[in-house]
């Protein structure tokens, strides 16, 4: 099994894609277990519908975070 770094660099340039999407990393899921958090800059129903439940094993979990900008 691939680890999660693996997994989400693997993936992350076609998550970042998505329309909304302004981040992807890693964090802690339910149960403290590890996940993919995909950051939203606004609620977006049709990309949310575009991003799995979980990748190679690993929940994903969706949060609107909204716009990030450098300073």
């Amino acid at each position: 099994m691939k680890s999660i770094k693996e997994v989400k660099r693997s993936y992350e340039a076609e998550l970042l894609a998505l329309p909304d999407v302004v981040s992807v990393g890693i964090g802690k899921g339910e149960e403290g277990s590890a996940a993919i958090i995909v950051g939203l800059a606004k609620p977006n129903p049709k990309t949310k519908a575009r991003i799995p439940e979980n990748i190679d094993g690993y929940p994903v979990i969706v949060r609107l975070t909204g716009a990030i900008r450098a300073q």
